[in-house]
Protein backbone atom coordinates (compact mmCIF):
# COMPACT_ATOMS: atom_id res chain seq x y z
CA UNK A 1 0.00 0.00 0.00
CA UNK A 2 1.40 3.29 -0.68
CA UNK A 3 -0.18 6.68 -0.49
CA UNK A 4 -0.61 9.66 -2.72
CA UNK A 5 -1.21 13.77 -1.79
CA UNK A 6 -4.63 15.01 -2.94
CA UNK A 7 -2.50 17.81 -4.82
CA UNK A 8 -0.38 15.50 -6.76
CA UNK A 9 2.74 16.68 -6.64
CA UNK A 10 4.59 14.67 -3.77
CA UNK A 11 6.31 11.81 -4.02
CA UNK A 12 4.52 8.70 -2.91
CA UNK A 13 4.86 7.21 0.31
CA UNK A 14 4.71 3.91 2.21
CA UNK A 15 2.66 3.53 5.45
CA UNK A 16 5.52 4.74 8.05
CA UNK A 17 6.66 7.65 6.36
CA UNK A 18 2.76 9.09 5.70
CA UNK A 19 2.48 8.27 9.23
CA UNK A 20 5.74 10.23 10.57
CA UNK A 21 5.05 12.86 7.50
CA UNK A 22 1.74 14.21 8.55
CA UNK A 23 1.15 17.10 6.24
CA UNK A 24 2.55 16.34 2.30
CA UNK A 25 5.05 18.66 0.83
CA UNK A 26 2.86 20.22 -2.01
CA UNK A 27 0.31 21.27 0.68
CA UNK A 28 -1.78 18.13 0.44
CA UNK A 29 -2.89 15.36 2.00
CA UNK A 30 -1.52 11.89 1.63
CA UNK A 31 -4.47 9.15 0.67
CA UNK A 32 -4.18 5.39 -0.10
CA UNK A 33 -3.57 5.03 -4.11
CA UNK A 34 -6.02 2.66 -4.02
CA UNK A 35 -9.01 1.67 -1.43
CA UNK A 36 -9.14 -1.89 0.02
CA UNK A 37 -12.00 -4.01 -0.01
CA UNK A 38 -13.28 -6.22 2.02
CA UNK A 39 -16.15 -8.87 0.69
CA UNK A 40 -19.29 -9.75 2.68
CA UNK A 41 -18.08 -12.81 3.76
CA UNK A 42 -14.88 -11.13 4.96
CA UNK A 43 -16.69 -8.58 6.34
CA UNK A 44 -19.36 -10.97 8.05
CA UNK A 45 -16.67 -13.14 9.18
CA UNK A 46 -15.26 -10.16 11.64
CA UNK A 47 -18.45 -10.00 13.96
CA UNK A 48 -17.91 -10.84 17.57
CA UNK A 49 -14.33 -10.05 17.22
CA UNK A 50 -13.07 -8.17 20.49
CA UNK A 51 -12.16 -4.58 19.24
CA UNK A 52 -8.76 -4.63 19.38
CA UNK A 53 -8.29 -7.54 16.73
CA UNK A 54 -11.09 -6.15 14.62
CA UNK A 55 -8.78 -2.92 14.52
CA UNK A 56 -6.01 -5.19 13.50
CA UNK A 57 -7.57 -6.65 10.73
CA UNK A 58 -9.19 -3.92 9.57
CA UNK A 59 -6.36 -1.45 9.32
CA UNK A 60 -3.64 -4.09 8.19
CA UNK A 61 -4.39 -3.51 4.45
CA UNK A 62 -3.42 0.32 4.88
CA UNK A 63 -0.03 -0.82 6.73
CA UNK A 64 1.29 -3.27 4.08
CA UNK A 65 4.32 -4.44 5.01
CA UNK A 66 5.11 -1.90 7.46
CA UNK A 67 4.09 -3.78 10.63
CA UNK A 68 4.20 -7.43 10.75
CA UNK A 69 -0.39 -8.41 11.32
CA UNK A 70 1.23 -9.92 15.02
CA UNK A 71 2.55 -6.40 15.69
CA UNK A 72 0.16 -4.51 14.89
CA UNK A 73 -2.31 -6.10 17.02
CA UNK A 74 -0.02 -5.95 20.03
CA UNK A 75 -0.17 -2.06 19.41
CA UNK A 76 -3.85 -2.43 19.38
CA UNK A 77 -4.05 -4.37 22.83
CA UNK A 78 -2.17 -2.13 24.21
CA UNK A 79 -3.72 1.01 22.89
CA UNK A 80 -7.19 0.11 23.88
CA UNK A 81 -6.42 -2.14 26.65
CA UNK A 82 -6.55 1.78 28.20
CA UNK A 83 -10.76 2.51 27.82
CA UNK A 84 -12.84 2.23 30.74
CA UNK A 85 -14.96 -0.28 28.40
CA UNK A 86 -14.63 -3.69 27.40
CA UNK A 87 -15.85 -2.95 24.37
CA UNK A 88 -14.01 0.23 23.66
CA UNK A 89 -16.84 1.88 22.01
CA UNK A 90 -20.09 0.35 23.32
CA UNK A 91 -23.36 1.06 21.40
CA UNK A 92 -26.08 2.54 23.59
CA UNK A 93 -29.84 1.95 22.23
CA UNK A 94 -32.24 4.90 22.50
CA UNK A 95 -35.34 3.63 21.13
CA UNK A 96 -36.49 1.79 18.78
CA UNK A 97 -34.84 3.40 15.27
CA UNK A 98 -31.53 5.59 17.23
CA UNK A 99 -28.71 4.27 18.93
CA UNK A 100 -25.27 6.40 20.73
CA UNK A 101 -21.62 4.98 19.75
CA UNK A 102 -19.99 5.66 22.62
CA UNK A 103 -16.52 7.01 21.47
CA UNK A 104 -15.66 8.46 25.18
CA UNK A 105 -14.37 5.65 27.30
CA UNK A 106 -10.49 6.56 26.56
CA UNK A 107 -8.74 8.25 28.85
CA UNK A 108 -9.67 11.86 27.86
CA UNK A 109 -13.11 11.24 27.52
CA UNK A 110 -13.39 11.80 23.70
CA UNK A 111 -13.24 10.43 20.37
CA UNK A 112 -9.99 11.27 19.32
CA UNK A 113 -8.60 8.61 22.16
CA UNK A 114 -9.51 5.96 20.14
CA UNK A 115 -7.22 6.95 16.96
CA UNK A 116 -4.48 8.97 19.32
CA UNK A 117 -3.78 5.89 21.79
CA UNK A 118 -2.54 4.26 18.59
CA UNK A 119 -1.22 6.92 17.01
CA UNK A 120 1.44 7.94 19.84
CA UNK A 121 2.51 3.62 19.98
CA UNK A 122 3.25 4.25 16.06
CA UNK A 123 5.14 6.87 16.72
CA UNK A 124 7.19 5.36 19.15
CA UNK A 125 7.49 2.46 17.26
CA UNK A 126 8.64 3.92 14.01
CA UNK A 127 10.99 6.15 15.52
CA UNK A 128 12.88 3.72 17.42
CA UNK A 129 13.70 2.10 14.23
CA UNK A 130 15.19 5.19 12.83
CA UNK A 131 16.75 6.55 15.40
CA UNK A 132 14.98 9.69 14.76
CA UNK A 133 13.43 12.19 17.01
CA UNK A 134 9.67 14.00 15.86
CA UNK A 135 8.45 17.60 16.88
CA UNK A 136 4.81 16.78 16.82
CA UNK A 137 2.55 20.72 16.31
CA UNK A 138 -0.94 20.52 16.33
CA UNK A 139 -3.86 23.02 17.10
CA UNK A 140 -6.72 21.82 19.02
CA UNK A 141 -10.17 23.28 19.15
CA UNK A 142 -10.42 21.32 22.33
CA UNK A 143 -10.42 17.38 22.05
CA UNK A 144 -7.61 16.70 20.07
CA UNK A 145 -4.86 18.54 22.45
CA UNK A 146 -5.64 16.59 25.41
CA UNK A 147 -5.69 13.08 23.58
CA UNK A 148 -2.59 13.55 21.58
CA UNK A 149 -0.95 14.92 24.38
CA UNK A 150 -2.11 12.27 26.93
CA UNK A 151 -0.96 9.72 23.96
CA UNK A 152 2.54 11.00 23.57
CA UNK A 153 3.74 12.20 27.37
CA UNK A 154 6.67 10.89 28.05
CA UNK A 155 7.33 9.21 24.91
CA UNK A 156 10.74 8.62 23.95
CA UNK A 157 11.75 10.52 20.73
CA UNK A 158 8.92 13.24 20.41
CA UNK A 159 8.26 16.54 21.81
CA UNK A 160 4.16 17.36 21.30
CA UNK A 161 3.67 21.87 20.61
CA UNK A 162 -0.36 22.34 20.87
CA UNK A 163 -2.08 25.79 20.59
CA UNK A 164 -5.42 25.79 21.37
CA UNK A 165 -7.28 29.08 20.74
CA UNK A 166 -7.82 31.33 24.24
CA UNK A 167 -11.15 31.02 26.26
CA UNK A 168 -12.51 29.29 23.56
CA UNK A 169 -11.97 25.77 25.18
CA UNK A 170 -13.81 24.27 28.16
CA UNK A 171 -12.54 24.82 31.29
CA UNK A 172 -12.33 20.43 31.67
CA UNK A 173 -10.73 20.50 27.64
CA UNK A 174 -8.18 23.10 29.03
CA UNK A 175 -6.99 21.68 32.11
CA UNK A 176 -6.76 18.25 30.83
CA UNK A 177 -3.88 19.52 28.37
CA UNK A 178 -2.30 22.27 30.59
CA UNK A 179 -1.91 19.58 33.88
CA UNK A 180 0.09 17.44 32.11
CA UNK A 181 3.42 17.96 33.46
CA UNK A 182 5.54 15.71 31.07
CA UNK A 183 8.89 17.38 29.95
CA UNK A 184 8.34 16.77 26.31
CA UNK A 185 4.53 18.62 26.46
CA UNK A 186 4.39 22.38 25.47
CA UNK A 187 0.53 23.79 25.86
CA UNK A 188 0.27 27.16 24.02
CA UNK A 189 -2.73 29.51 24.56
CA UNK A 190 -3.16 32.21 21.34
CA UNK A 191 -4.86 34.64 20.83
CA UNK A 192 -7.40 34.17 17.67
CA UNK A 193 -9.56 31.48 16.43
CA UNK A 194 -8.89 27.73 15.91
CA UNK A 195 -8.73 28.37 12.45
CA UNK A 196 -5.75 30.66 12.89
CA UNK A 197 -4.48 28.14 15.08
CA UNK A 198 -4.31 25.28 12.04
CA UNK A 199 -3.55 27.47 9.80
CA UNK A 200 -0.07 28.46 11.32
CA UNK A 201 0.32 24.60 11.85
CA UNK A 202 0.03 23.96 8.50
CA UNK A 203 2.45 26.55 7.89
CA UNK A 204 5.40 25.27 9.55
CA UNK A 205 5.09 22.24 7.80
CA UNK A 206 6.56 24.20 4.33
CA UNK A 207 8.83 26.44 6.90
CA UNK A 208 12.29 25.78 6.16
CA UNK A 209 13.48 26.88 8.97
CA UNK A 210 11.84 24.72 11.15
CA UNK A 211 11.95 21.66 8.60
CA UNK A 212 15.74 21.79 8.15
CA UNK A 213 16.09 21.64 11.86
CA UNK A 214 13.53 19.12 13.13
CA UNK A 215 11.27 16.13 11.71
CA UNK A 216 7.91 17.79 12.36
CA UNK A 217 4.58 15.82 12.77
CA UNK A 218 1.24 15.79 12.65
CA UNK A 219 -1.84 14.29 15.21
CA UNK A 220 -4.78 16.18 14.13
CA UNK A 221 -6.43 14.61 11.33
CA UNK A 222 -4.07 15.56 8.49
CA UNK A 223 -2.25 12.81 9.63
CA UNK A 224 -3.58 9.49 7.41
CA UNK A 225 -2.97 6.83 10.57
CA UNK A 226 -5.03 8.67 12.70
CA UNK A 227 -7.66 8.80 10.25
CA UNK A 228 -7.31 4.94 9.58
CA UNK A 229 -7.88 4.53 12.96
CA UNK A 230 -11.62 5.83 13.13
CA UNK A 231 -13.00 3.95 10.80
CA UNK A 232 -12.70 0.85 12.69
CA UNK A 233 -15.10 1.88 14.93
CA UNK A 234 -17.98 2.21 12.21
CA UNK A 235 -17.24 -1.80 11.16
CA UNK A 236 -17.63 -2.00 15.27
CA UNK A 237 -20.96 -0.32 15.38
CA UNK A 238 -22.38 -1.72 11.69
CA UNK A 239 -21.39 -5.34 12.51
CA UNK A 240 -23.60 -5.22 15.66
CA UNK A 241 -26.19 -4.16 14.15
CA UNK A 242 -26.15 -7.00 11.79
CA UNK A 243 -23.85 -5.74 8.69
CA UNK A 244 -23.29 -6.94 6.06
CA UNK A 245 -26.53 -8.22 5.77
CA UNK A 246 -28.27 -4.91 7.08
CA UNK A 247 -27.78 -1.60 6.05
CA UNK A 248 -27.03 1.09 8.65
CA UNK A 249 -26.61 5.43 8.71
CA UNK A 250 -24.32 7.22 10.69
CA UNK A 251 -24.98 11.16 12.40
CA UNK A 252 -21.83 12.67 12.58
CA UNK A 253 -20.80 16.06 14.50
CA UNK A 254 -18.43 17.27 12.91
CA UNK A 255 -16.10 20.29 12.43
CA UNK A 256 -12.60 19.30 10.74
CA UNK A 257 -14.65 16.35 8.44
CA UNK A 258 -11.83 13.68 9.65
CA UNK A 259 -14.71 11.67 11.46
CA UNK A 260 -17.32 11.58 8.58
CA UNK A 261 -14.55 10.94 6.44
CA UNK A 262 -13.34 7.68 8.37
CA UNK A 263 -16.76 7.06 7.43
CA UNK A 264 -16.39 7.54 4.30
CA UNK A 265 -13.80 5.63 3.95
CA UNK A 266 -15.43 2.54 5.66
CA UNK A 267 -18.11 2.61 3.13
CA UNK A 268 -15.47 2.40 0.47
CA UNK A 269 -13.82 -0.62 2.02
CA UNK A 270 -16.90 -2.45 1.56
CA UNK A 271 -18.97 -1.52 4.78
CA UNK A 272 -22.93 -1.40 4.06
CA UNK A 273 -23.16 2.62 4.98
CA UNK A 274 -26.72 3.30 3.93
CA UNK A 275 -26.56 7.29 4.82
CA UNK A 276 -23.51 9.55 6.25
CA UNK A 277 -25.03 12.84 7.70
CA UNK A 278 -23.14 15.61 8.37
CA UNK A 279 -23.85 17.10 11.41
CA UNK A 280 -22.81 21.07 11.59
CA UNK A 281 -23.33 23.57 14.19
CA UNK A 282 -23.54 27.23 13.52
CA UNK A 283 -20.48 27.24 11.66
CA UNK A 284 -21.99 25.80 9.16
CA UNK A 285 -19.16 25.51 5.98
CA UNK A 286 -19.59 21.80 5.63
CA UNK A 287 -23.20 21.99 5.37
CA UNK A 288 -23.46 24.93 2.84
CA UNK A 289 -20.93 23.49 0.75
CA UNK A 290 -22.47 19.46 0.90
CA UNK A 291 -26.21 20.97 0.11
CA UNK A 292 -25.86 24.13 -2.09
CA UNK A 293 -22.01 23.45 -3.30
CA UNK A 294 -21.02 26.36 -1.87
CA UNK A 295 -17.54 26.24 0.39
CA UNK A 296 -16.62 30.03 1.69
CA UNK A 297 -15.54 31.28 4.55
CA UNK A 298 -17.44 33.08 7.27
CA UNK A 299 -16.54 34.55 10.81
CA UNK A 300 -16.31 31.76 12.95
CA UNK A 301 -19.00 32.03 15.84
CA UNK A 302 -18.31 30.75 19.59
CA UNK A 303 -20.61 28.07 20.66
CA UNK A 304 -21.04 25.76 23.68
CA UNK A 305 -19.99 22.96 21.21
CA UNK A 306 -16.28 24.49 21.13
CA UNK A 307 -14.59 21.72 18.91
CA UNK A 308 -17.10 22.26 15.44
CA UNK A 309 -16.34 25.75 15.81
CA UNK A 310 -14.45 25.88 12.85
CA UNK A 311 -14.82 27.33 9.16
CA UNK A 312 -11.99 25.44 7.23
CA UNK A 313 -12.16 21.65 7.42
CA UNK A 314 -9.17 20.18 6.69
CA UNK A 315 -10.07 17.11 5.75
CA UNK A 316 -12.68 18.03 3.17
CA UNK A 317 -9.85 18.15 0.48
CA UNK A 318 -9.72 14.13 0.57
CA UNK A 319 -13.56 14.01 -0.02
CA UNK A 320 -13.12 16.26 -2.82
CA UNK A 321 -10.07 14.17 -4.46
CA UNK A 322 -11.88 11.09 -3.98
CA UNK A 323 -15.56 12.49 -5.14
CA UNK A 324 -14.05 14.23 -8.00
CA UNK A 325 -11.52 12.03 -10.45
CA UNK A 326 -8.66 11.82 -8.16
CA UNK A 327 -7.17 14.78 -10.29
CA UNK A 328 -4.01 16.15 -8.23
CA UNK A 329 -3.59 18.97 -10.44
CA UNK A 330 -6.93 20.07 -10.33
CA UNK A 331 -7.33 19.54 -6.97
CA UNK A 332 -4.29 21.95 -6.33
CA UNK A 333 -5.79 24.83 -8.64
CA UNK A 334 -8.56 24.00 -6.39
CA UNK A 335 -7.35 24.50 -3.14
CA UNK A 336 -4.96 27.50 -3.92
CA UNK A 337 -8.06 29.44 -5.62
CA UNK A 338 -9.86 29.25 -2.07
CA UNK A 339 -7.06 29.92 0.00
CA UNK A 340 -6.47 33.53 -1.91
CA UNK A 341 -10.21 33.74 -2.17
CA UNK A 342 -11.13 32.15 0.96
CA UNK A 343 -14.40 31.05 -1.37
CA UNK A 344 -15.06 27.83 -3.80
CA UNK A 345 -17.91 26.29 -6.05
CA UNK A 346 -17.97 22.22 -5.86
CA UNK A 347 -17.31 20.82 -8.92
CA UNK A 348 -20.82 18.75 -10.64
CA UNK A 349 -18.86 15.76 -10.41
CA UNK A 350 -17.55 16.33 -6.58
CA UNK A 351 -21.24 17.40 -5.35
CA UNK A 352 -22.45 13.82 -7.39
CA UNK A 353 -20.03 11.45 -5.68
CA UNK A 354 -20.08 13.01 -2.33
CA UNK A 355 -24.64 13.09 -2.62
CA UNK A 356 -24.06 9.11 -3.13
CA UNK A 357 -23.72 8.82 0.26
CA UNK A 358 -23.92 12.01 2.21
CA UNK A 359 -26.28 14.66 3.36
CA UNK A 360 -25.93 17.35 5.63
CA UNK A 361 -27.85 18.92 8.11
CA UNK A 362 -27.21 22.21 10.66
CA UNK A 363 -27.86 22.79 14.23
CA UNK A 364 -28.28 25.92 16.27
CA UNK A 365 -28.15 26.74 20.03
CA UNK A 366 -31.97 25.94 20.45
CA UNK A 367 -32.01 22.49 18.34
CA UNK A 368 -28.52 21.52 20.27
CA UNK A 369 -30.48 22.53 23.80
CA UNK A 370 -33.73 20.21 22.24
CA UNK A 371 -31.52 17.42 21.45
CA UNK A 372 -29.72 17.28 24.92
CA UNK A 373 -33.55 17.38 26.56
CA UNK A 374 -34.86 14.76 24.42
CA UNK A 375 -32.48 12.50 25.38
CA UNK A 376 -32.50 12.73 28.84
CA UNK A 377 -35.95 13.25 29.16
CA UNK A 378 -37.21 10.25 26.89
CA UNK A 379 -34.17 8.20 27.59
CA UNK A 380 -32.22 8.55 30.55
CA UNK A 381 -28.80 9.61 28.75
CA UNK A 382 -26.93 12.93 29.28
CA UNK A 383 -25.39 13.72 26.24
CA UNK A 384 -22.70 16.23 25.37
CA UNK A 385 -23.59 19.41 22.86
CA UNK A 386 -21.28 18.13 20.07
CA UNK A 387 -23.82 14.75 20.13
CA UNK A 388 -26.52 16.60 20.81
CA UNK A 389 -25.37 18.45 17.06
CA UNK A 390 -25.57 14.63 15.86
CA UNK A 391 -28.21 13.44 17.43
CA UNK A 392 -30.73 16.66 15.91
CA UNK A 393 -29.62 15.86 12.39
CA UNK A 394 -30.56 12.00 13.23
CA UNK A 395 -33.83 12.72 14.39
CA UNK A 396 -34.44 15.46 11.62
CA UNK A 397 -33.21 12.58 9.37
CA UNK A 398 -35.80 10.14 10.34
CA UNK A 399 -38.75 12.88 10.92
CA UNK A 400 -38.30 13.74 7.09
CA UNK A 401 -38.90 10.55 5.61
CA UNK A 402 -35.60 10.02 4.02
CA UNK A 403 -34.27 7.04 5.94
CA UNK A 404 -36.06 3.75 5.65
CA UNK A 405 -37.36 2.33 8.34
CA UNK A 406 -35.95 -0.89 9.08
CA UNK A 407 -32.05 1.17 9.17
CA UNK A 408 -30.80 1.82 12.22
CA UNK A 409 -29.25 5.28 12.82
CA UNK A 410 -26.46 5.51 14.88
CA UNK A 411 -25.17 8.85 16.50
CA UNK A 412 -21.49 9.24 17.11
CA UNK A 413 -21.05 10.29 20.66
CA UNK A 414 -18.06 12.52 20.71
CA UNK A 415 -17.53 13.31 24.12
CA UNK A 416 -18.18 12.87 27.71
CA UNK A 417 -21.32 14.93 29.14
CA UNK A 418 -18.82 15.98 31.79
CA UNK A 419 -16.40 17.92 29.72
CA UNK A 420 -19.34 20.14 28.98
CA UNK A 421 -20.66 20.33 32.56
CA UNK A 422 -22.57 23.85 32.27
CA UNK A 423 -24.10 23.44 28.62
CA UNK A 424 -25.77 19.99 29.29
CA UNK A 425 -26.66 21.61 33.09
CA UNK A 426 -28.32 24.34 31.35
CA UNK A 427 -30.17 22.37 28.95
CA UNK A 428 -31.38 19.33 31.33
CA UNK A 429 -31.17 20.64 34.60
CA UNK A 430 -28.42 17.81 35.54
CA UNK A 431 -25.12 18.65 35.92
CA UNK A 432 -22.91 15.76 35.02
CA UNK A 433 -19.85 14.51 37.26
CA UNK A 434 -16.55 14.09 35.70
CA UNK A 435 -15.37 10.13 36.18
CA UNK A 436 -13.42 9.20 38.90
CA UNK A 437 -10.05 8.32 36.88
CA UNK A 438 -10.10 12.31 36.28
CA UNK A 439 -12.45 13.75 39.13
CA UNK A 440 -9.14 15.63 40.48
CA UNK A 441 -8.51 17.47 37.53
CA UNK A 442 -9.57 20.88 39.25
CA UNK A 443 -7.08 20.73 42.25
CA UNK A 444 -3.92 19.46 39.30
CA UNK A 445 -1.85 22.60 38.71
CA UNK A 446 -1.26 23.91 34.75
CA UNK A 447 1.38 24.80 32.85
CA UNK A 448 1.23 26.63 29.74
CA UNK A 449 2.05 30.15 27.82
CA UNK A 450 0.12 32.57 26.33
CA UNK A 451 0.85 33.80 22.75
CA UNK A 452 0.12 36.12 20.20
CA UNK A 453 -1.27 34.63 17.83
CA UNK A 454 1.40 35.53 15.51
CA UNK A 455 3.09 33.40 12.97
CA UNK A 456 6.76 34.20 13.99
CA UNK A 457 6.25 34.47 17.36
CA UNK A 458 4.92 30.94 17.68
CA UNK A 459 7.64 29.23 15.36
CA UNK A 460 10.54 30.59 17.45
CA UNK A 461 9.03 29.51 20.38
CA UNK A 462 8.93 25.99 18.61
CA UNK A 463 12.44 26.37 17.60
CA UNK A 464 13.82 27.34 20.91
CA UNK A 465 12.27 24.70 22.47
CA UNK A 466 12.06 21.86 20.27
CA UNK A 467 14.93 19.05 20.68
CA UNK A 468 16.81 18.53 17.06
CA UNK A 469 17.98 15.45 15.89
Amino acid sequence: MDYVSTRGAAPALDFEQVTLTGLAPDGGLFVPREWPRFSSDEIAAMAGLPYAELAARVMQPFVGDCLEPERLRELCDEAYGRFAHPAVTPLRQLDERHWLLELFHGPTLAFKDVALQLLGRLFEEFLARRDERLTIVGATSGDTGSAAIDAVAGRENVDIFMLHPKGRVSDVQRRQMTTVKAPNVYNIAIGGSFDEAQAMVKRMFGDPALTGRYRIGAVNSINWARLMAQVVYYFAAALQLGAPQRRVAFSVPTGNFGDVFAGHVAARMGLPVERLIVATNVNDILHRALSAGDYSVGEVTATAAPSMDIQVSSNFERLLFDCGGRDGAAMAAQMQGFEGARTMRLTEGQRTGAGETLTSCRADADDMARAMGWAWERCGELIDPHTAIGLHAARAAHGSGDLPRDVPLVTLATAHPGKFRDAVERATGRRPSLPARVGDLFDRDERYVELAGEYATIAAYVAEHATAG
